[in-house]
């Protein structure tokens, strides 16, 4: 038994040489030679995850998204909690234009890497990716929406033509009269197809919904005692930067009086499942 122990150790110490050497390969874009580093260290220690996000990594820099699924998947059974592999598995699926469960993923690691790291590095290059994913997920949506209304208003014509002919035949002498009402039943139709496609027009997301230092939608909106909303990562750059005052009130302000502003919060979240086009980030 101690011998066994003695050779799980070894093996355990040795594949973390492995992985610090595939960190090394991987830094100086030595892609080929990390993969093979990692692919040593799971062959000695298959049940550590971050060996498999690791290679994942490296595959994601080939744009080898096959084999990157393989990896996040299986990084994943180890360990559900893993934000790299949930974060990949994510990018992997947005390629395969699986929208609704790429933003699945994108959301789960998101939600996991705040959990663990408020402030970690992912979590902006996190948000960025689920933005992206949101757009394409409401681009593709709105697409199929915008044809379907299309041919459905088409029908629609066509069907009050057919109609207005039938009509023509069977009023003689209120020719006039058949056309204004045709007229009228058009114009009542397009609007009522101009009404629906509006949640898909972009236009200028209100004012309060938005930073007023960046001027950008709120993602994690805070609430200072002055009463000023900002975005939580800009407000406190700024405290820690500039210095512990309100940017707008010039009042004395520090990091642990900033409250989540969840009402704001909660009608960003709204504005956004209705106006898709909003997630867009450039």
């Amino acid at each position: 038994m101690g011998s066994n122990t003695g050779f799980l150790l070894t093996a355990a110490k040795q594949a973390e040489q492995l992985r610090k050497n595939g960190n090394n390969y991987f830094k100086k874009d030595r892609f080929g030679a990390a993969i093979d580093a990692y692919t040593e260290a799971i062959t000695l220690c298959p049940d550590v995850p971050v060996y498999w996000t690791n290679r994942a990594l490296c595959h994601r820099k080939r744009d080898d998204w096959t084999r990157v699924e393989e990896d996040c998947r299986k990084a994943i059974q180890l360990d559900n909690n893993s934000v790299k592999a949930h974060y990949m598995l994510g990018l992997v699926l947005m390629q395969k234009k699986e929208f609704a469960k790429g933003v699945n993923e994108l959301e789960k690691a998101l939600d996991l890497g705040t959990g663990a790291n408020p402030k970690g590095y992912m979590d902006e290059e996190i948000w960025q990716e689920l933005a992206k994913a949101k757009y394409l997920e409401w681009e593709h949506a709105s697409t199929k929406k915008s044809w379907e209304l299309q041919n459905l208003k088409e029908a629609c014509e066509t069907a009050l033509l057919q109609k207005h002919f039938l009509d023509i035949s069977d009023m003689e002498g209120f020719v006039d009269e058949s056309n204004n009402s045709q007229f009228r039943q058009l114009e009542a139709v397009g609007r009522v197809f101009n009404k629906a496609a509006e949640d898909d027009i972009p236009t200028e997301v209100p004012d309060y919904l938005c930073c007023k230092i960046t001027l950008d939608i709120f993602r994690d909106p805070v609430i200072t005692p002055s009463g000023l909303t900002y975005e939580r990562a800009v407000i406190l750059d700024h405290l820690q930067k500039v210095g512990k005052f309100d940017p707008v009130t010039r009042e004395l302000l520090y990091p642990s009086q900033l409250v989540p502003n969840l009402a704001i919060k909660e009608a960003v979240l709204a504005f956004l499942n209705k106006h898709g086009w909003a997630y867009k980030t450039d």
